[in-house]
């Protein structure tokens, strides 16, 4: 049909909007009778007139510009009411193609939905665009496999802003919770918004599958030409995709990381067997209770009952035979393969980020987890108090200095975590030798200089967070196989059982002293983590990196 050139045929933009009190250009206002007069506020001054000029044919403006940004006042079309100019001005927003797609994404997040400047659509492969249902549906099972995998909230609505826009969807909000991800799409002012969720109903720990997404997600948002059909099959693929260590692998592997932390805290040789036999045994156990059905607090009652149990039996053999062992570092090295470190360093980001419903469900999972930890030490501890085991409180796990031995165990134990979150071979050596890095300062600080071990935890976690944070930076990747393992040496094990074995003989003064360290210091490590993380974004820009990577923030002062 031939297009006609009459203003009562032309259809308005999809982002164009009217007043409901002024009739759309073309719809003569209705006369007025003459016996009333106009009392309404709504009603059109004299001299006023909704009909455009003839001669006034301008560029289309969209709904969603910023006052001003149009054509002048007083002429186009639409003529632009004069608009309030900050003294400052308004900061000028730079999205380049060369940064990182995350500070890009992060950049558009922080700023409300009238500033968001519209990026470019990368993915579109023709005039009409894929359907609206399918980019939201590929957004969402995205952005499930990240939330499943650990990644915090707002790392998760940058990739599902990222992908929805990579696709032509260039007002969305993404909306993410514990367990429930949501996104809404309005086409415009004047059409219904599509809305969509998808609820996450098992998490699992496989950081080389999160890899393979963040691959996926810079090859959308960066240009590449992925269609709806690949990205769906590769998405299929990564689902499909086995684990890269067998199970024999991370029973070994949770062995290791308990030798190397009852090492690290005083141990010798005859306590690194045991504390590996020990949390191998609780490995295998919680595989079993896992197999049944059971849920995850159980399983991490059965898991902490063996090492428990095999530092109360060294502790009943030194009594028959002097190995001068310490048989506290067996219990101690074992909580260091439990505690949970990784929803602990989430929870406190999303916090610190403003996502507070979430900050708050991943931390009253950490207490759960916590929580049956305590219940499974505990049992064993009461059993040993009553067969007369010589558990002291009082004396704690002492260190003697030995660097050369420590940076090595602290190595080995950073590698042993990396193994059981199943990251990439490629990733395992580098986030192995940031784990020293963490110990060599923490050492320097609190061995060396007597600083306090609160103060010098956070200190080495902000050294792991920048460095992890640099290292996925220039990779285009996730942050958490780079911090994760890293901050294994760092975790409370010793307070923790110090903690617990005051509360099993009924000195509740000194295990709740013993627990609130415990808690400060894990506090300490998830705030490090995520200050290092943000200086890296602020103060250390990549190349090409440009205006970029500032992020604009929610600002309240004083409380409002």
């Amino acid at each position: 049909m031939a297009e006609q050139d009459g203003p009562e045929d032309r259809k308005p933009q999809s982002d164009e909007a009217h007043s409901a009190f002024t009739p759309p250009l073309g719809v003569e206002q209705p006369p007025l009778p003459e016996d009333e007069h106009p009392t309404s506020e709504f009603a059109i001054p004299e001299g006023l007139s909704t009909e455009a000029p003839e001669d006034s044919e301008g560029p289309e403006r969209s709904a969603f510009e910023a006052p001003g940004s149009g054509p002048a006042s007083g002429t186009g079309r639409h003529p632009s009411p004069p608009a309030f100019t900050p003294a400052e001005g308004f900061p000028m927003v730079r999205l380049t193609k060369e940064a990182p797609w995350q500070d890009r994404m992060r950049t558009l997040l922080r700023m409300p939905v009238g500033d968001r400047p519209v990026p470019e659509t990368v993915q579109r492969h023709d005039d009409v665009g894929p359907a609206v249902p399918r980019v939201l549906d590929l957004t969402l099972r995205i952005g499930e496999l990240l939330l499943a995998g650990g990644e915090g909230a707002e790392d998760v609505e940058a990739a599902m802003f990222g992908v929805s826009h990579a696709y032509g969807l260039d007002r969305c909000e993404p909306t993410v919770t514990f367990t429930l991800l949501s996104i809404s799409h309005q086409p415009s002012l004047v059409e219904d918004p599509v809305t969509a969720s998808r609820t996450v109903r098992r998490r699992g720990t496989d950081y080389t599958r999160l890899s393979a997404v963040y691959t996926l997600l810079d090859d959308i948002t960066g240009g590449t030409d992925v269609t709806l059909e690949e990205a769906y099959r590769r998405l299929a693929e990564i689902r499909r995709n086995r684990h890269p260590y067998p199970g024999w692998v991370l029973t070994a592997a949770s062995g290791l990381l308990a030798g190397s932390a009852s090492v690290l805290v005083g141990g010798d040789l005859v306590v690194f067997a045991f504390a590996a036999i020990g949390a191998m045994l609780g490995d295998r156990l919680a595989w079993l209770c896992a197999g049944r059905g059971l849920p995850e607090f159980y399983q991490f009652v059965a898991a902490a009952m063996p090492p428990a149990a095999m530092g109360v039996s060294l502790i009943l053999l030194s009594s028959a035979v002097d190995w001068g062992s310490k048989p506290s570092a067996v219990i101690t090295g074992g909580l260091f393969a439990l505690l949970p470190g990784r929803a602990l360093v989430a929870g406190v980001q999303d916090g610190l980020t403003g996502y507070y419903i979430t900050a708050a469900a991943r931390l009253l999972e950490v207490m759960y987890f916590f929580i049956a930890i305590v219940i499974g030490v505990l049992i064993v501890l009461y059993l040993g108090v009553q067969l007369h085991a010589g558990l002291n409180p009082d004396t704690a796990v002492t260190t003697h200095p030995r660097p050369v031995i420590q940076i090595v165990v602290s190595v080995g134990l950073s590698f042993a975590f990396a193994i059981l979150l199943q990251q990439e071979r490629s990733t395992v050596l580098m986030v192995s030798l940031n784990g020293g890095v963490a110990w060599i300062v923490f050492a320097a600080m609190h061995d060396i200089g007597h600083i306090s071990p609160v103060a010098s935890t956070a200190v080495a976690a902000g050294l792991v967070g920048l460095f992890g944070q640099l290292f996925s930076r220039y990779q285009f990747a996730s942050a958490l196989p780079y911090v994760t393992a890293a901050i294994g040496p760092l975790l409370p094990g010793s307070a923790t059982y110090f903690g617990l074995l005051g509360i099993a003989q009924n000195e509740l003064d000194k295990g709740l002293a013993s627990l609130s360290k415990a808690v400060a210091l894990a506090l300490a490590i998830a705030i490090g983590v995520n200050l290092g993380g943000e200086i890296s974004r602020l103060f250390i820009k990549l190349p090409g990196a440009g205006q970029a990577s500032s992020r604009r923030a929610a600002k309240r002062t004083r409380g409002f």
